[in-house]
């Protein structure tokens, strides 16, 4: 017999546990992997300065929507929106689903990429760039690329362990392992940046990340800050608004929004300081690109002192980041499907694990051309990337606009108000009360502006050298 809905939910133990597990989600890849590689190609610190203003001004008021839905509701996207709606067919399902399917969609290709650390962890503790010249180390990710069953292999076993920790529950699983991951995943990272700034190159590396050195910005600056503002924070894809369905009414929704974005810019940038301070020291350009981590990074261990060790903690530090996001993404699936269809925990993460895992068999055979040899030269990009370019710059950023819309226009606005009100203390109310209009101002207004330009520039309407003069990045 299935376990009813509520009973498979469960909910989160503390207000800590739900922090913790948040900023877990939004703490991942995007953070170490993708966001010390954009810094590089954007000139460091103006776009730096973009980033954080729109983390400010979109991710975080989106965020307090989000976890806002989930704790009104109690439920999760597709319900949340024909809840608040008050209308049983409610149109406004779509983004509900929009929801789903982003978290599906990503988590089938972001498994892909964790498999990469995961090997070259093991690679690491086999000590595999000894005796190797960097062209020889270099050639290791292309091999690595190009095999088919290695890539399923870790595929498959990330796949796995994602599984494990979400069939344990909310409490029993993912709050008690955010507990674990997180401490021991900013340890790791402080414990690189410490030893990166007793590096030579440390003064340059400040300083190309956080001085405006305006002339290196590239005219894509303010586009890739934005987007990446919506990946980092695990925005638009229903993560977090699932996870605001397990908090409880005495939590503050704006203070552990702030916590949970705090704690992710945080994170992103200590990983700045470990990586850009060994790049500066042995030369390096800062704009190597996707392959700054699994590429770059492996050459430059093989040239420290006690490189082996630093190099097994830093591949450690990216299997547990992209653990704790991976974890949510799968979440946002089986609760849709334990709410939806009464479906107990075990079988709803088991028939989900088993979906992503077959979906994504093609991005993690992309590398091999052995599936879909003929995908790149119709759509341009290969099948792992055709997914990544939908998930990020399409799925997300309208996942986002449609919840800003919604919350911002559609929802009850005295629910709106009483749900953000509610767990903040009654000797402030007036204080908080001025944070929730400048929350709906941002959510009805600056959001969905900025949104919008974002995905008109998407679709070829405008320019981004038009864009980028808009909001002053220079060329």
């Amino acid at each position: 017999m299935a376990t009813s809905g509520n009973d498979a939910r469960g909910q989160w133990g503390t207000r800590m546990g739900f922090i913790l597990a948040a900023a877990g989600s939004a703490v991942g890849l995007g953070n170490i992997w993708k966001f010390p590689y954009i810094t590089g190609e954007n000139g460091g610190g103006l776009f730096v300065l973009i980033y954080l203003v729109c983390i400010l001004l979109v991710g975080l008021p989106i965020m307090i929507a989000e976890i806002l839905m989930g704790r009104a509701t109690q439920t999760t996207p597709v319900n949340a929106f024909a809840k608040l709606s008050d209308k049983k067919n409610s149109n406004w399902k779509f983004a509900g689903w929009l929801g789903v399917a982003a978290g599906f969609v990503i988590l089938s290709y972001y498994s892909v990429v964790a498999g990469w650390a995961c090997n070259y962890g093991l690679m690491s503790i086999c000590h595999f760039f000894a005796d190797k010249s960097p062209e020889e180390i270099e050639g290791l990710f292309g091999v690595l690329y190009g095999s088919a069953d290695i890539n399923l292999f870790w595929h498959f076993a990330f796949m796995v362990m994602t599984l494990a920790i979400v069939l344990g529950g909310v409490k029993g699983g993912i709050e008690r392992w955010a507990r674990i991951l997180m401490p021991v995943m900013f340890g790791l990272l402080l414990i690189l940046g410490i030893r990166a700034m007793t590096m030579p190159g440390i003064w340059e590396a400040l300083d190309f990340l956080f001085m405006p050195h305006a002339a290196k910005l590239k005219p894509s600056s303010v586009l890739e800050a934005l987007g990446h503002a919506f990946f980092t924070l695990s925005v638009g894809m229903g993560a977090m608004l699932t996870y605001g369905s397990y908090l409880n009414r005495k939590s503050n929704i704006v203070s552990s929004s702030v916590w949970i974005s705090g704690l992710d810019t945080l994170i992103a940038m200590v990983a700045c300081i470990a990586i850009f301070p060994i790049l500066f020291t042995f030369g390096m350009e800062p704009g190597a690109g996707p392959g700054l981590v699994f590429i770059t990074m492996p050459i430059l261990f093989s040239k420290m002192g006690a490189g082996l060790l630093l190099a097994i903690l830093f591949f450690a530090l990216l299997v547990f980041a992209a653990l704790t996001s991976a974890i949510s993404l799968m979440e946002v699936v089986v609760s849709s499907l334990i709410d939806m269809l009464g479906w107990s925990r075990r079988k709803a993460a088991l028939v989900t694990a088993s979906a992503i895992f077959a979906f994504g068999v093609p991005s993690a055979l992309a590398g091999s051309g052995k599936l879909f040899g003929a995908w790149a030269e119709l759509f341009g990009k290969n099948f792992f990337d055709t997914m990544d370019y939908m998930a990020s710059n399409w799925m997300l950023p309208l996942g986002g606009l449609l919840i800003a819309i919604f919350v911002g226009w559609v929802m009850n606005p005295e629910t709106r108000k009483r749900e953000l009100l509610d767990g903040t203390p009654e000797d402030k109310r007036a204080m908080w009360e001025m944070v929730y209009n400048v929350w709906i101002i941002a959510l009805k207004f600056v959001v969905p502006l900025l949104v919008f330009i974002v995905l008109l520039n998407k679709i070829g309407v405008l320019p981004t050298e038009w864009i980028n003069g808009l909001f002053g990045a220079g060329e």
